[in-house]
């Protein structure tokens, strides 16, 4: 395959023959992999940000990772990396992503501090490698769904472990270290492919601009008041403190510059034409954000194939703060609107409730599949992961339930 040598073609695990042969490229099998597991369906069943009950139609993980998907897979035709591989990465990045989003993940976080905390992004290397039922190697462990080595290394958006993070995110706990430091041979230290960093603008240009669109059809974003002087300032604020290092009077012009052009939405009262507009501007912004990205990597890299290690990708600093300010109009109406934060509080009580009766009841309340891997745990932390890995692979709906059977009492 042109731009892939055969190591980024390896697998971690030898493999049998298939009974029937087919044409498929190794990379196009990594993406059938994922689209066809069981913690890729899960993802139906979890939060992007507009919960179930708030808009009959919100965004879920898994929809967020097909829009992902279609979103990296144009943008490697474009630049001249593999369209299949890019899109498994897309459509791997959220599988370890626990119930009630980020929210989720934070009481997660708390609940493992003894065995080396959750990071939804190091989850999702485990469950690709090691919880997913597909592959079992000569010693009778599990190999996940064995994807290439390529593929692996475009789905890990933070290629370092906890302990050398600067920022908390890391894409690998301590426990699946063989296999990390299998997928980054020859990597160079901390660097990210170029599939990679496709993947992680993918998902920044998809939830930025489908969580807006979210927003307003919840009827949570108000977009005619959005150029007022409170609102600007809201936004502006809040991309700050969340989402850019750029100055404040930068983020207001990316802003105001956003709300300039003629297919920004001024207006939304629920009708038809309205939910057109809306769909222009979803779609304006998606290939504004993109096309950025393309001529800027283009202009730096050339006009050959750009793959792994071969070139960067490259967003300009202003396109950059034109998705962090939506991120921020999202972030200050959706996730911080009024009761929003008794609803974390509550989910977070939930899930830390929930572990506990888990590891309480430990192996009867885990799942079949789970028991075996509880009783080989050789120490506490190594039985709490499991737990964790219980937990983390429900969804919103299952871990009500859970709770409710395990704790008696609704949350």
């Amino acid at each position: 395959m042109s731009g892939y040598d055969e190591s980024s073609l390896e697998r971690y695990v030898i493999e049998p023959p298939k009974a029937t042969t087919t044409a498929r490229p190794p990379f196009g099998r990594d993406r059938a992999r994922v689209l066809h597991s069981a913690a890729f369906r899960r993802l139906a069943g979890k939060t992007q940000v507009v919960g179930a009950g708030v808009a009959d139609f919100p965004r879920t993980r898994l929809t967020h990772s097909l829009e992902c998907a279609q979103i990296g897979r144009e943008l490697a035709l474009q630049l001249g990396a593999d369209a299949d591989l890019v899109d498994a990465a897309c459509l791997a990045h959220d599988l370890g992503h626990p119930p009630f989003g980020h929210n989720g993940e934070n009481a997660l976080d708390v609940a493992a501090a003894t065995c080396g905390g959750f990071e939804g992004n190091a989850q999702s290397l485990r469950v690709i490698t090691r919880l997913e039922a597909k592959t079992v190697a000569a010693d009778g462990r599990s190999a996940g769904l064995n994807l290439t080595r390529g593929a692996l290394d475009a789905a890990t958006k933070y290629p370092w472990t906890r302990g050398e993070s600067t920022t908390g995110k890391y894409g690998a706990y301590d426990d699946d270290l063989p296999v990390f430091d299998w997928l980054r041979d020859g990597a160079p230290r901390s660097a990210r492919c170029l599939e990679a960093q496709i993947m992680d603008w993918s998902d920044d240009v998809a939830y930025s601009v489908h969580d807006f669109e979210d927003g307003v059809q919840a009827g949570l974003v108000p977009v005619d008041r959005l150029g007022d002087d409170d609102a600007v300032a809201a936004v502006v604020h809040t991309a700050s403190a969340h989402y850019s290092a750029e100055p404040p009077d930068v983020l207001a012009e990316a802003f105001a510059g956003l709300r300039r052009q003629p297919w920004w939405l001024q207006s939304f009262d629920d009708a038809h034409t309205d939910h057109v507009r809306l769909k222009r501007t979803t779609s304006e912004l998606t290939a504004r954000l993109c096309a950025a990205a393309v001529a800027a990597t283009r202009g730096t890299w050339g006009d050959g194939p750009l793959t792994r290690y071969g070139a960067e990708l490259v967003v300009p600093d202003d396109t950059r703060a034109e998705c962090a300010v939506l991120k921020a109009v999202t972030h200050h109406y959706v996730m911080q609107r009024p009761g929003a934060a008794e609803l974390q509080h509550a989910e977070r009580a939930l899930m830390a409730e929930l572990v506990a009766a888990v590891a309480a009841g430990a192996p009867d309340t885990l799942a079949r599949d789970l028991r075996s891997a509880y009783a080989e745990a050789a120490t506490p932390g190594a039985r709490l992961r499991v737990v964790i890995d219980q937990v983390a692979g429900l969804t919103d709906i299952s871990a009500r339930a859970w709770h409710l059977r395990l704790c008696g009492q609704p949350t």
